[in-house]
């Protein structure tokens, strides 16, 4: 896991979408998950591609499946 003290990107991004979505990575993979449960996109994205994270953040895939209620 990479440190977010050293990330400066990574903090700009949970600032820019810390909103909306949690942000981590790891050595080759940007992660995102939503903060909303109930959000009508994917709940997570995942990309090695930082132009295509930022894509998916901003133009999220549709969920697979509805929310479970518990």
């Amino acid at each position: 896991m990479t440190t977010t003290n050293n990330d400066p990107l990574l903090r700009l991004l949970r600032e820019h979408y810390g909103h909306r979505w949690t942000i981590r990575r790891t050595e080759h993979l940007w992660v995102a998950t939503a903060n909303d449960p109930d959000a009508d996109h994917a709940p997570t994205v995942v990309q090695d591609d930082i132009n295509e994270f930022l894509y998916d953040l901003d133009n999220p895939p549709g969920r697979a499946g509805k929310p479970f209620d518990w």
